[in-house]
């Protein structure tokens, strides 16, 4: 259905703000998601560290696994939360490009694993695949960082304010 020009449809209707304020999933990403920002900013350190000197590249390939890891665990229990609020696990209509680029974010990262771990390319191969990894994920953070914010924007005023209530 086409939406009047002007207009767009709410991030949540009321039914999914209430699923998504009573889901204990929506904790977990809060905690989920700046765990795993820490985690990248560590392992981009280990991974230029290892690119401009050549040192490190077992603790730089660690703290890529670990990020990984944690990018598989935010997006399996995304997707539960996603499925609570929206009723189903990926590309409801208030995430869909965000889940898009999540699907380049997690291939990248896997093909990672797999360069690893089949031992298909060299320590500057892996450490320039993590970067670029490291890019797709920092655009889909972004992406739903503006979610967040919107979704913030959007929040319905306390009832206080919303009567015009002063202090």
């Amino acid at each position: 259905m086409r939406q009047r020009q002007g207009r767009h449809r709410p991030l949540y209707t009321s039914a999914e703000r209430q699923r998504r304020d009573a889901s204990p999933w929506t904790l977990v990403q809060g905690v989920l998601a700046p765990l795993q920002f820490v985690v990248f900013l560590v392992s981009l350190g280990l991974v230029l560290r290892t690119l401009a000197t050549g040192e490190g590249a077992e603790f730089a390939n660690a703290s890529v696994v670990a990020k990984t890891l944690l990018l598989y665990a935010i997006m399996v229990t995304g997707s539960i939360w996603e499925k609570v609020v929206f009723g189903r696990y990926l590309f409801a209509p208030a995430f869909f490009w965000e889940d898009v680029f999540s699907m380049l974010v997690l291939a990248l990262h896997t093909a990672y694993l797999a360069a690893l771990g089949l031992g298909w390319l060299g320590t500057p191969g892996l450490m320039v695949l993590a970067l670029a990894a490291y890019a797709a994920y920092l655009i889909n953070a972004g992406q739903f960082l503006l979610k967040l914010r919107a979704a913030r924007l959007e929040a319905p005023a306390p009832l206080a304010l919303a009567a015009g209530a002063t202090r």
